[in-house]
């Protein structure tokens, strides 16, 4: 079983997270921020992964160093899970509809850290959720995972909508990318020899 667990304290925040690459979508959280525990159920369901979060955060000043760090502390058990890569299918992607939103997703787990976001959200806020986190969030995770993640919101009006189009398509396509490949187990899908 693919599996890690991360603790990380620092002065602003302190989070346990343990994953499971191999799970089936089973998820529990206590982070203090709704909506960030809302996203965070659709990427495990729709990537089967086993998740369990609890972080306690400075929420007194803001959400911004929780959810940065909860991305932070995922994206770490993310590399810890897939250890030395070999056999992993590398690269993952999905197009996400919901209602008139739709999002495409597209991941290399590269060992290159690089997030491009092309989304504008049509509010500032989802109910006490500053949207600007959402980029928060995935660039804390893709820095610590290692991962190339490109997120395009290609419609939407309802910004919940948008979120959660990017978090689903998020969830399937990290499913794909870790997915065993049956055609190369066992070997480093890199010409390099090296991920």
């Amino acid at each position: 079983m693919r599996q890690a667990e991360i603790i990380r304290n620092t002065q602003e925040t302190s989070i346990r997270v343990h994953l499971n690459l191999d799970g089936t979508g089973q998820c529990r959280f206590e982070t203090g921020v709704p909506f960030l525990e809302h996203m965070l159920a659709q990427v495990a369901r729709h990537g089967l992964l086993d998740v369990t979060v609890e972080a306690r955060g400075d929420l007194e000043v803001d959400d911004h160093h929780t959810v940065e760090d909860v991305g932070i502390s995922l994206g770490q058990a993310i590399a810890r899970a897939l250890g030395e890569k070999k056999g992993i299918t590398r690269y993952g992607y999905a197009l996400i509809p919901l209602d008139e939103a739709l999002s495409s997703v597209a991941i290399d787990i590269s060992g290159r850290p690089g997030l491009f976001m092309r989304v504008n959200f049509s509010r500032a806020q989802i109910g006490q959720f500053d949207t600007e986190l959402v980029e928060e969030f995935f660039r804390g995770l893709v820095n610590h995972a290692g991962i190339t993640l490109h997120i395009d919101n290609l419609k939407g009006k309802n910004a919940h909508h948008q979120a959660e189009t990017m978090f689903k398509a998020f969830g399937r396509a990290l499913r794909m990318a870790v997915a065993p490949d049956a055609r190369m187990p066992d070997v480093l899908p890199s010409t390099k020899g090296f991920l």
